[in-house]
């Protein structure tokens, strides 16, 4: 991760929030705790695991910036830690700085975005003290499946699929309603899949300056002709850049489930995840580019 994560600069932008340790014993150095941070997100792993997954592990240790001799964060310094961000809040200002970064590499185009959402599935038990599952997330259901949770909805650059935009709704808000909220001003293309039908309908659309694409449902692809049926092969290729993007978050992170009650902090989670999927994306983009050029 060294070679994608901008550490110094996370440390400029969270060294505010953190304590300096005038008085009492000496705090663990903020690049530490910020590399366990992300070694916890990335990995998806409880505060406990992540005080023992280093003992256990020298390649982990040297992820972290940990030596042999060594002390190693116990499980209440990096929940403290973890509370500390979630309070002050600086998971937006860590995606449009990671943001930032890839616009100047040129990797972002603000020309065309293609937008999609996806569930987070939440736990619909009612053994807590509340006696009721969490209030924030809701039912929905998704061809004959029912799911329990929250939706998130992400906007990625059409060219490079990096993530521009992030965020999270009641699972049972229909896909298309925030369509506009979520595209860049300068965006002159919108592609979606068959859940945004009739976007450039809506009252907040601008199909004067705006060109609005959405795959059509599988029902309706009978009744087109072959050359219609070519053209929606084609948006394939493109819109499967969006899928890339939830494969990062929901799969190589394993971030399918929320990890907290509400939707606050499950927001917070998500917006870092998908800051640190933007630069490994942004990086296998660079990569690609160079052989396609060499």
């Amino acid at each position: 991760m060294d070679r994608i994560i901008p550490w110094q600069d996370l440390k400029s932008l969270i060294g505010p929030y953190y304590s300096e340790g005038k008085r009492g014993a000496q705090p663990y150095s903020l690049e530490l705790m910020i590399r366990i941070h992300f070694f916890q997100l990335v990995y998806n792993l409880s505060d406990p695991m992540c005080e023992e997954t280093p003992h256990d592990s020298f390649a982990c240790r040297r992820l972290v910036g940990l030596r042999m001799v060594s002390k190693c964060p116990d499980e209440t310094t990096i929940m403290r830690f973890r509370h500390l961000l979630e309070k002050n809040g600086p998971d937006k200002q860590v995606f449009d700085l990671f943001k930032k970064q890839l616009t100047h590499r040129g990797l972002l185009f603000s020309k065309g975005t293609i937008v999609d959402g996806s569930f987070i599935e939440a736990s619909s038990s009612t053994k807590n003290a509340d006696k009721n599952p969490d209030p924030e997330m809701h039912s929905a259901k998704k061809g004959n499946t029912w799911h329990f949770g929250m939706k998130m909805h992400i906007e990625v650059d059409k060219a490079t699929g990096i993530i521009h935009t992030v965020t999270t709704i009641l699972a049972n808000v229909h896909d298309v309603t925030k369509v506009d909220e979520l595209r860049r001003p300068d965006d002159w293309e919108v592609i979606g899949d068959s859940g945004y039908l009739g976007m450039e309908k809506r009252e907040s659309a601008d199909p004067e300056r705006l060109t609005y694409t959405a795959a059509k449902r599988y029902s309706q692809r009978k009744k087109l002709s072959q050359k219609r049926i070519a053209d929606e092969k084609l948006l394939s290729p493109i819109r499967c850049k969006v899928g890339h993007a939830f494969h990062r978050i929901k799969v190589q992170f394993g971030y399918k489930k929320v990890r907290y009650r509400r939707l606050a902090k499950n927001t917070a989670r998500l917006t870092m995840l998908a800051s640190i999927a933007n630069m490994f994306i942004g990086n296998c983009f660079e990569k690609r580019a160079k052989v396609n050029f060499a």
